[in-house]
């Protein structure tokens, strides 16, 4: 198994979603998160004023799956979260050892 950590656009999230329900991955975590890569933030106008947002907003989406669909899920986040431009994310691939579902004690693939 392997958890899939995708950082994409927040404008993306629902895209994401989709093509990740559409190969049968359901289960997932969203969180709002700030940060910065290459672009290094972006500078705002508001009121004549100009400023630096160094942070910019980012969706953080977190999913296990198993092995045999990790690349089809690595293909569906990149494929719905991609604008072409400096900004559309990344995606972290991580192991994971063992998954336990509290309610019923299926371990494994089974608590996917």
């Amino acid at each position: 198994m392997k958890q899939i950590t995708a950082v994409v656009r927040p404008s993306k999230v629902d895209a994401v979603k989709a093509a990740l329900v559409a190969i049968d991955v359901v289960g997932m975590t969203i969180n709002d998160v700030r940060g910065f890569g290459r672009q290094k933030g972006q500078v705002e106008r508001y009121r004549g004023n100009e400023f630096t947002v160094e942070f910019l907003p980012k969706m953080r989406i977190t999913t296990v799956v198993s092995d045999d669909k990790l690349e089809a899920a690595i293909s569906a986040i990149s494929e719905a979260a991609r604008t072409g431009e400096i900004g559309d994310g990344k995606i972290f691939v991580t192991p994971v050892e063992t998954v336990i579902r509290i309610r019923t004690g299926d371990r494994g693939d089974a608590a996917l």
